[in-house]
């Protein structure tokens, strides 16, 4: 069981989730993104941008866009699913949330906008995400350089849907 005696709810973005979103991306990231950013990315891809809810306060998501490019699997044109920010809020860490929250969003991204693959950036530093992408069938395909705002670097990590 995840959590003892509580509901949880792994649902599509709604405009009234942006403000706990944004305190999730505070609190977990050292990235941030003006609000317009986020309202956007909710009103264009928001059957694709998941929230996890823990009795009634949700407490982290996965911001996915849509994008046509050359795929990293196959480097062919295609359609892509971008996964800009994925946060779970710390207390709430280690008990599946992301999976559930990326499985959502992936399945989505292939069946309500036609993508082909799925990729991401993640901090080389970061062990535990880059084992929860790797688990969801993500390989890394390539390092950027000084990728982050204080000069770290970047896997892209990317796979097929």
């Amino acid at each position: 069981m995840l959590f003892t005696n509580s509901v949880v709810r792994i649902r599509p973005a709604t405009l009234d989730d942006i403000d706990d979103i944004i305190a999730a991306n505070i609190e977990c990231l050292p990235e941030h993104y003006p609000l317009s950013f986020w309202r956007e990315h909710i009103e264009k891809w928001g059957r694709a941008f998941y929230v996890a809810e823990v009795d009634g306060k949700v407490v982290g998501y996965v911001m996915p866009r849509v994008e046509e490019g050359t795929g990293f699997i196959k480097p062919v044109r295609r359609r892509l699913g971008h996964i800009v920010s994925v946060a779970v809020r710390e207390k709430y860490r280690r008990r599946g949330l992301a999976t559930m929250m990326m499985l959502a969003t992936l399945e989505s991204l292939k069946r309500e906008f036609s993508v082909e693959e799925a990729y991401l950036e993640v901090r080389v530093s970061n062990e535990p995400a880059i084992r929860l992408y790797q688990k969801l069938s993500f390989v890394i395909v390539k390092r950027i350089e000084s990728y982050y705002l204080d000069g770290e670097d970047a896997y892209v990590m990317a796979r097929e849907l």
